[in-house]
């Protein structure tokens, strides 16, 4: 149960940034919600592991490097969303691609949370490699539906979609700061 909690409290930046992906990119696809779904789940997964392999001993500069790293990225890519729909109209602007290189730089900066999560495993009575695989699946499935969600609002809001999309990174970047 307390795996279960933690995973979903994970997955919630991942459903967050999938609605904003689903929101705000011009010709998002179904293909574009599941690659989201497989890097998001699986950099979840894998950085819990990742965490629990690194322990204890370097939690405190993990989380203060890895807060800010998250500010950096998703601060970025929500900048970028809010400058292209700030540029104009929707057949004079340049809307940003998802591209793979994009999706796993948002994947490495929501599973963050899930490196420290793994860290603080450690000292705790679990299966890692059951809770790894809770934490990804849940974080899947949080995307896909973020995806889906945002691609219904998306597609009715294109430009206010994207700018809101990006407002969303950017108060995600700052709350992994003092979150």
């Amino acid at each position: 149960m307390v795996t279960l909690l933690l995973a979903l409290s994970l997955g919630v930046d991942a459903f967050a940034v999938s609605v904003s992906c689903g929101m705000s990119v011009s010709g998002f696809k179904r293909k574009d919600a599941l690659w989201l779904c497989l890097y998001f789940g699986a950099f979840q997964a894998v950085m819990t592991l990742l965490g629990t392999f690194i322990g204890g001993h370097f939690s405190a500069y993990i989380g203060t490097l890895g807060r800010f790293a998250a500010f950096i990225l998703l601060g970025a890519i929500g900048g970028q969303m809010i400058w292209s729909a700030l540029r104009g109209s929707e057949g004079e602007r340049s809307v940003p691609k998802l591209t793979h290189r994009r999706m796993v730089i948002l994947a490495i900066a929501v599973s963050i949370d899930a490196l420290a999560a793994g860290i603080g495993m450690t000292f705790l009575a679990v299966d890692i490699l059951l809770a790894a695989l809770i934490i990804g699946v849940v974080a899947a499935l949080m995307s896909l539906l973020g995806s889906a969600f945002g691609e219904h609002v998306g597609s009715k809001f294109r430009q206010r979609a994207e700018l809101a999309g990006g407002l969303v990174l950017i108060a995600l970047g700052i709350w992994s700061l003092f979150g």
